[in-house]
């Protein structure tokens, strides 16, 4: 018999860590620039098409993104077009793009009428020796100049220091306090090939901090996932300072990816209260870009992951179903997911019971013992699951035949 009267009980969004009683979370105040387009499109095999990337930029904005980098314009005229269609689609949130440190660069990023530019320039001795092949004042002199010319014709700059976490520390910082005294709106460290952890990200944004005038040039941050410290180590950054933090929808990016923008906005909102952005649609642009890169996302991932809302354990799932906080620290309708109990080897009598009464049915003992009958044969000698769809057929079936 179908039960159309089951109710899930609802909980606090937030909940808090029994620490936080004893250890004081710092107040961080922070914008959230989104790199899908660009360094997500760096992923080895991807390239978004111009409807894709509008779409994106949409959902970001929806999301409530402040700041959103569109592309690298001087790349093709393909990119170039995508980037200013997008600058002129009327968002919320500040669009920029990404410049190498020359002027023609910067000129196309004033054609593609974008609100401000990331001119990036490698000082560590490694890029210096290897890729420039050419000092680092020539280098600089060259990177002040496209500064300059960016500012002259009134956009904002971010000047970005690549493989900053390889470069010495006076070096950066001396090239910092030459963008700040040419009116840079943002200098950015970038940890290129992700050797950060949380103590030396904490320890290199505060030395950047106390060295620059943060009411004039705020500090950001770009950080990979190199080690899998990406998401940990944007949040220290953020809690030493670092203004504006870089992510990309579920982390892609080159090699090992960037900081996973839907892990970053859940921390923000439990960890620290940040409750501004609207996590609502975190899966589905997930899966929207899911779906435009063609990169499956783990499926154990953080928030967005199939398993994030799956349970399987009897223990588990009985304690579930009498409150799901036992085992969820938020719940999947936060962020656009749902909730999946799936039937295992592990579950036994009444685990499977809740879960059918989850599902809206009430079954005699005859019924109830058939099912479980079926579902031992399944998951014990196919060595699989059962998961709620397929559970609700074998409902039916048993309900039908008997």
């Amino acid at each position: 018999m179908k039960n159309e009267t089951h109710h899930e009980e609802q909980y606090p969004e937030y909940c808090r860590n029994s620490l936080m009683d004893f250890v004081k979370i710092k107040d961080i105040d922070i914008e959230v620039c989104d790199v899908t387009l660009r360094d997500g499109e760096q992923t080895p095999g991807v390239a978004f098409s111009k409807e894709q990337k509008m779409s994106i930029a949409q959902h970001l904005d929806d999301i409530g993104i402040e700041v959103i980098e569109a592309g690298f314009p001087v790349v093709s005229e393909a990119e170039r077009d995508v980037v200013k269609s997008i600058a002129n689609m009327g968002l919320d949130a500040r669009i920029c793009c990404l410049c190498r440190s020359t002027q023609k660069d910067v000129e196309t990023a004033v054609d593609c009428d974008v609100d401000f530019v990331s001119i990036f320039l490698a000082m560590s001795d490694l890029h210096l020796k290897y890729k420039y092949h050419k000092s680092l004042e020539e280098m600089l002199d060259v990177a002040m100049n496209a500064v300059e010319y960016a500012k002259d014709h009134g956009i904002g700059v971010r000047f970005a220091a690549e493989d900053a976490t390889r470069t010495p520390i006076p070096r950066l910082i001396d090239a910092f306090k030459m963008a700040e005294e040419r009116n840079a709106d943002y200098v950015s460290i970038a940890d290129t090939v992700g050797i950060l952890n949380p103590i030396t990200a904490t320890y290199l944004v505060d030395q950047v901090y106390n060295a620059i005038d943060t009411k004039k040039t705020k500090i950001c941050m770009h950080c990979h996932d190199d080690l899998g410290l990406a998401v940990a180590n944007t949040l220290a950054a953020a809690e030493a300072g670092a203004f504006q933090i870089h992510t990309t929808v579920n982390g892609i990016g080159e090699r090992a990816g960037n900081a996973a923008l839907e892990e970053v906005l859940m921390n923000l909102r439990i960890q620290y209260g940040v409750d501004r952005y609207d996590l609502h649609n975190l899966v589905d642009l997930s899966e929207e870009v899911k779906a435009a890169s063609k990169i499956d996302v783990a499926i154990n991932k953080s928030v967005v992951g199939q398993n994030a809302f799956s349970h399987e354990s009897g223990i588990h799932v009985a304690a579930i179903l009498e409150n799901p906080r036992t085992y969820e620290l938020f719940l999947p309708e936060m962020v656009g997911g749902k909730r999946n109990l799936i039937v295992g080897k592990h579950t036994g009598t009444k685990a499977l019971a809740g879960i059918i009464k989850d599902i809206g049915y009430e079954l005699g003992e005859a019924d109830f013992n058939a099912l479980f009958d079926q579902v031992k044969v399944i998951t014990e000698t196919e060595q699989r699951s059962v998961d709620r769809d397929e559970l609700e057929v074998l409902v039916q079936s048993v309900l039908k035949n008997n």
